[in-house]
């Protein structure tokens, strides 16, 4: 069954389930065995909007964004041996690697608990999901915001940038920079006031 359109987590994970690119990304970083370890933002993100779009060919990807949670290990070159690890194994893909035990201190926020909880203080909701492999090869997700903004084609603030006056801006910027509904036309883009 080819998913035509993304309506709830199931349908989420079932497409992923048939793309065999992604699920060799998946494959490529489970090998890691990294602690609390998920492929984030546009690689979830993109796959819903190109769906959406009734997309034929996937949109590109900068990087394909691997998390994963050490904390007894925080040191930049470690992430950095991780993606050589990958670059290695799979060197088609853009990897880049960071550890949530270590982005608090790049953020200047309190430490996260999680990979889970890192991705909850990512800027857009859209872009807070996550994908991982079980034990046995099943794909799970991770959603802190849950995925109907992405789905229903919305660009809106998590509530950890929306609450803060420091971090609007940094939003606002983002998303005029990054410009995506020049890509994928029906997004909607909401402001932290509120507005379209």
């Amino acid at each position: 069954m080819t998913i035509l359109r993304i309506h709830n987590e199931e349908d989420l994970l079932q497409a992923v389930r048939e793309d065999e690119w992604m699920m060799a990304i998946l494959t490529a970083a489970a090998k890691l065995q990294l602690p609390d370890w998920w492929i984030c933002a546009g690689f979830v993100r993109s796959k819903v909007w190109d769906v959406q779009h009734g997309f034929a060919e996937r949109t590109p990807l900068p990087d394909i964004d691997v998390i994963y949670f050490d904390p007894g290990n925080i040191r930049e070159e470690t992430e950095k041996h991780w993606e050589a690890r990958l670059r290695a194994a799979a060197p088609a893909f853009p990897w880049s690697v960071k550890n949530q035990a270590r982005m608090h201190t790049v953020n200047n926020v309190a430490p996260y608990t999680s990979s889970t909880d890192g991705m909850a203080h990512f800027p857009e909701t859209a872009t807070a999901l996550g994908l991982s492999l079980d034990s046995e090869g099943q794909v799970m997700l991770a959603a802190p915001h849950g995925v109907k903004d992405c789905m229903e084609l919305r660009i809106s603030a998590t509530p950890f940038f929306q609450a803060s006056r420091e971090l609007q801006p940094v939003y606002e910027a983002r998303v005029a920079k990054k410009n995506w509904p020049a890509i994928w036309p029906l997004l909607q883009v909401i402001h932290t006031d509120g507005y379209l």
